[in-house]
């Protein structure tokens, strides 16, 4: 495990004394490394040009601080506290969903790319339980998929925010810290197959994909909320292509209180507009490209103050942000 770490780490490093990874295209030697933490043994596919980021390069970092230290009394936030939300960029211009859904089609009209079984994804939630303060679990999630239908997940603690930082989790059921870039789990499944929602391909006509995400959640006409969800659902088992991704804008373009709220910056520094839905004391953030409509992260933040779980309102719950 250690040599793949190192093997990472010498591939893709960051100039400097900061203990931190490059989050550019990985080269052929870390390409190699990725695959034998992926496999071990078996060669995983990977779409041309794509990245990794610097969690899953970083390697074990000497953990000084006691969790105690950072957690706090029981009164207290963690010190590795919640991030901020995301903020709409000021007097930024929003795009309507209809408009977006055109520039979308646009860009699926080469057909390229193309959908891909399997997900890559940086997620952050908020584990509460009464009396206790909230535990942060920032993970980096790859997925792969083989042809015979078995697949590999490796979960890796990782916080973009804090690169080299010692990591919060509650693994194992109790709050404690793990050195940046620490594998907390790697995991090889079976052959599977199933010819329902989220597990089969999506559709990648509008009408088709709103029938197979109302079938997701097992409704047949599901509320925004229940459509964000299913979309989260689908996106942490495929990889949209631009037709799915077209497909998908114009879906949400019929969803009732779904507003365009202008442009954002995500957790990964990419560029996206914002459509906001607030409804049942949480606010969602939906975020997709600009150009392609590919939805790049969903964030959740209370709306109101929670005493018996010590969260406020403003307080971010959790988000996902995908990468190809």
């Amino acid at each position: 495990m250690t040599d793949e770490l190192d093997l990472l780490r010498r591939a893709n490093p960051v100039p400097g004394d900061a203990p931190r990874f490059g989050d550019g295209p990985l080269d052929h030697r870390a390409e190699r490394g990725l695959e034998r933490l992926l496999e071990e043994g078996r060669p995983a596919r990977r779409a041309p040009g794509s990245r990794l980021l610097w969690g899953l390069a970083a390697t074990g970092v000497v953990v000084a601080t006691a969790a105690t230290a950072l957690l706090g009394g029981p009164s207290t936030q963690p010190a590795l506290a919640a991030p901020r939300p995301l903020a709409v960029r000021a007097h930024s211009t929003p795009v309507p969903l209809a408009q977006l859904a055109e520039l979308a089609d646009a860009a699926a009209a080469g057909g390229a790319p193309r959908l891909r079984k399997g997900t890559h994804v940086q997620t952050w939630s908020l584990g509460m339980a009464d009396g206790k303060p909230p535990v942060t679990l920032p993970e980096e999630r790859v997925v792969r998929w083989r042809a015979d239908d078995s697949h590999t997940e490796l979960v890796v603690a990782t916080d973009p925010r804090r690169p080299g930082r010692p990591v919060l989790t509650d693994t194992g059921g109790e709050p404690g810290l793990v050195a940046d870039g620490h594998v907390l789990s790697r995991t090889t499944y079976p052959p599977s197959w199933s010819d329902a929602p989220p597990e089969a391909a999506p559709p990648h006509t509008p009408a088709a994909l709103r029938a197979y995400l109302a079938e997701a959640v097992r409704t047949g006409s599901p509320s925004t909320p229940e459509l964000l969800r299913a979309v989260d659902e689908l996106l942490d088992r495929w990889t949209l292509g631009a037709r799915e991704s077209a497909a998908l804008v114009r879906v949400l373009a019929d969803a009732k209180g779904l507003r365009p709220a202008g442009q954002v910056t995500d957790r990964l520094g990419r560029p996206g507009q914002a459509y906001v839905y607030e409804g049942g004391g949480s606010r969602r953030m939906l975020i997709l490209d600009a150009r392609t409509g590919a939805v790049l992260g969903l964030e959740t933040t209370f709306t109101r103050d929670d005493p018996a779980y010590g969260v406020q309102a403003g307080d971010v719950r959790e988000y996902s942000a995908w990468m190809r």
